[in-house]
């Protein structure tokens, strides 16, 4: 007789056996069926034999299979979340809502994290593998390509922060133009004369329509000269990117960074540079992450409104998941409205605030 070890593919010790509803039936001493109606809501099944089944259930440690009820219906009940740069206390917070959202519906969550914090066209083909009943993204799908296998598939996509559609893509926006015209107005306002801008990375959608629009508020008033430099959305290189900036000849007083962590780090580099938060520089961020209103802080910043964006992403896609067509070329922007502290509060010190509203 052969031996077997853990390690053997064929040892018993290795694989382990659930327990089926046939073994269920075997024990409760009922038939295969009257164990698949005592889990059926709703079903013809006397008291005795759904407590027997049960009995024997708990004794066994058996569940019932999704698997029966997904070939029965093709639907799942599982919405896959992905996302990335959970560093980043906004990304977290919006995964936490979206899942409690989704659980709250009804349905389950499969979360996915790409590790290069920004596409997910490589993780995709795995997705669509669980048969998900929908997908949505705190990141880009970048390619065509990739939005057009979830449409081949039947799989509705949200996106945050994105652009890209199809007739099974939609995408929510924090209004971030808007958010960045805000910012240069503001500049303007409190007596900015030398603006800069810290992206997050080349190429990123959010951070470039974020200085689209802070460049065009800047032109507006007739000031084209802005200097560049790039983040990573993070904190360090917040602090790097800005710490560049104020070894220029000419250095900024006035620096928009396209999300809070970098816009902390900015400040931190200006305080290790002599410099004073206002008077010498004003900074401003992006999201309102909690941070931003703590007191060592204070950072204007623009508010990204995740719980809108939550709310609006379960509407489109339970929606869609229905069967309704509304994706097609769907981009929904969510307002982001200007919070000024004191970070950008120059002047006399009875300054009021601005608001999105002002």
């Amino acid at each position: 007789m052969k031996k077997t070890t853990p390690s053997d593919p064929n040892s018993t010790v290795m694989r382990k056996k659930y327990a089926s509803s046939m073994d269920v039936a075997r024990l409760a001493g009922v038939s295969q069926s009257a164990v698949s109606r005592a889990y059926t809501e709703g079903a013809s099944v006397s008291a005795k034999t759904r407590e027997k089944v049960m009995k024997a259930a708990d004794e066994l440690g058996y569940g019932p299979s999704v698997i029966p009820r997904i070939m029965l219906t093709h639907r799942s009940s599982l919405i896959a979340i992905v996302s990335g740069g959970l560093y980043n206390p906004f990304y977290a917070g919006v995964v936490e809502t979206l899942a409690q959202a989704i659980q709250k519906s009804g349905s389950n969550v499969m979360f996915f994290v790409v590790n290069h914090g920004e596409y997910i066209d490589e993780i995709v083909p795995d997705i669509l593998g669980y048969r998900v009943d929908g997908i949505i993204s705190a990141l880009s799908i970048v390619s065509p390509e990739a939005a057009e296998r979830c449409a081949k598939m039947h799989t509705p996509v949200v996106l945050f922060n994105n652009k890209l559609s199809n007739d099974w893509v939609a995408s929510i926006c924090s209004d971030n133009v808007e958010g960045g015209r805000q910012i240069a107005a503001l500049f303007l306002k409190r007596g900015g004369r030398r603006f800069a801008y810290i992206g997050g990375k080349k190429g990123n959608l959010a951070s470039e329509d974020r200085f689209a629009g802070y460049l065009s508020g800047l032109m507006r008033e007739g000031v084209g000269d802005v200097a560049v430099a790039y983040g990573d959305f993070r904190h360090d290189e917040g602090f790097k990117a800005a710490k560049t900036l104020f070894a220029a000849k000419r250095p900024p007083d006035a620096i928009f960074c396209a999300n809070d962590l970098m816009a902390l780090g900015a400040m931190e580099a200006a305080k290790a540079a002599g410099l004073r938060i206002p008077e010498d520089v004003m900074i401003a961020g992006f999201d309102d992450i909690p941070a931003a209103a703590w007191p060592s802080f204070d950072l204007t910043t623009v508010r990204q409104d995740g719980d809108a964006m939550v709310r609006r992403a379960m509407n489109l896609l339970s929606k869609m998941i229905d069967g309704e067509q509304l994706a097609g070329n769907s981009l929904h922007l969510i307002a982001a409205p200007l919070v000024e502290r004191g970070s950008t509060m120059r002047g006399s010190s009875d300054a009021t605030p601005l608001t999105g509203d002002q």
